[in-house]
């Protein structure tokens, strides 16, 4: 049995970290979990990630392409995804991770659905293109990026999917939604290997960076706010523990 192509791997590893969104839609549909503990999940997911963003991909950018380039393409990662994000607010999709009645219902705000749909996808896409580029060149999959983009969402997909439910959506769009973007991920890790194999370590840093401000981005907008709605003064605290989690797991990986 030969040895599975790289972009391939590429691809499976993006459907692996995408579907543990429809894994927290899941538990979101059939199980009724606390809203303060949801919000403690995403108070730890976004620890993660930022832990994960700092020590994985930014410095690893730096290091390789340089400071100013990385500092560039992190900022056009932010602005890129805020200008994105201001676009989808205004037809229905700022509240897209809350679990509460933020979400409109779709006789509340005609194509809210499809806004939430693409503002989610907008969110897990540069998770999942940073995937595919770290197989480049021989590489592999750093085992804290993979946790951190995991283990956010899951409580991503929990809180969004119990807001949708809660805006009277039914289980075919809620699990359409996710499913589609847990496919979307795999294509996108894919096409990232596919698009940036012959590219050079300098372009890739920068792509890197713009992917990893496009994260916080995220992190700060639809996460963090989330979290501190139910959590309050403990959110410090627990995304605290989930930047410390990842960063041992970085530094053991090592």
């Amino acid at each position: 049995m030969g040895e599975v192509p790289a972009w391939l791997e590429a691809g499976a590893w993006g459907l692996l970290a995408g579907s543990a969104l429809v894994l927290g839609a899941a538990i979101a549909w059939w199980v009724r979990v606390p809203r303060q503990v949801v919000a403690a999940i995403m108070a730890f997911g976004a620890g993660v990630l930022i832990s994960a963003l700092a020590f994985e991909l930014v410095a690893e950018a730096e290091r390789t392409g340089g400071l100013l380039p990385t500092a560039v393409g992190f900022l056009a990662g932010a602005g890129a995804y805020v200008l994105a994000n201001v676009a989808l607010d205004r037809h229905g999709a700022r509240h897209r991770k809350r679990s509460g009645g933020h979400q409109p219902g779709p006789r509340e705000q005609k194509g809210s659905g499809i806004a939430i749909a693409v503002g989610s996808l907008l969110d897990g896409i540069p998770e999942s293109v940073v995937l595919g580029v770290s197989l480049l060149h021989g590489g592999t999959v750093g085992l804290a990026v993979l946790a951190a983009i995991a283990i956010s969402n899951v409580p991503e997909g929990l809180s969004s999917a119990a807001g949708m439910k809660r805006a009277g959506r039914g289980p075919g769009y809620v699990f359409g939604v996710w499913g589609g973007i847990a496919a979307a991920s795999g294509v996108a890790a894919l096409l990232g290997y596919l698009t940036l194999e012959s590219a050079s370590p300098a372009t890739i840093a920068v792509i890197t960076a713009v992917a990893a401000g496009a994260i916080l981005a995220m992190i700060a907008d639809t996460m963090i706010p989330e979290a501190f709605e139910r959590t309050h003064v403990l959110t410090g605290l627990i995304t605290t523990v989930g930047f410390l989690a990842a960063f041992t797991i970085e530094r053991l990986g090592h």
